[in-house]
């Protein structure tokens, strides 16, 4: 069950990650406001840390607390035992809950200083964040086109 559900995580961040590197959905034109041609001033790689919540924690923490009780039911006599299922529905909760707290994920991005050609601006200087593609590593004095797409979003390549 482990196996499956780390497969289908790590089969939903690699769709997550191929759709937020390009910024656009595969197989679809997006209209382009404008291209600005520049080069490289700076390339850093960077991490974010995002934390994915189990959405399934309620329905864990309800079996946790359900276990626990019965658990806790089998020990004791009378106002004992209910106790004994009380603590064992609260103690079973608890563990439930602090396991299924959910994962850490650390997504890979690049931290690119941009200065456009002083043909097309006034030499303007931009910094982009954008996730980190293996196929394409930025270095110092790399040719790029900065481009705006009608969705508001702005990705760099390589110029070749």
């Amino acid at each position: 069950m482990k196996s499956l559900l780390l497969t289908s995580l790590t089969l939903f961040i690699f769709c997550f990650s191929y759709s937020a590197n390009a910024n656009y959905d595969r197989n679809k034109a997006v209209p382009v406001e404008k291209v600005l041609f520049g080069t490289v001033v700076s390339a850093r790689n960077i991490s974010q840390q995002e934390l994915i919540q189990d959405k399934n924690s309620g329905w864990k923490t309800f079996g946790g607390a359900l276990i626990g009780g019965v658990i806790g039911n089998q020990f004791g006599g009378g106002s004992g035992r209910d106790i004994a299922t009380v603590l064992g529905a609260i103690a079973g909760g608890a563990i439930a809950n602090n396991r299924s707290q959910g994962k850490t994920v650390v997504i890979h991005l690049v931290e690119l200083m941009i200065e456009v050609d002083c043909a097309e601006q006034q030499c303007q200087q931009f910094m982009v964040i954008q996730d980190f593609d293996q196929q394409m590593v930025f270095h110092h004095q790399d040719a790029v086109r900065m481009v705006y797409l009608a969705n508001g979003n702005v990705r760099i390549d390589k110029q070749f």
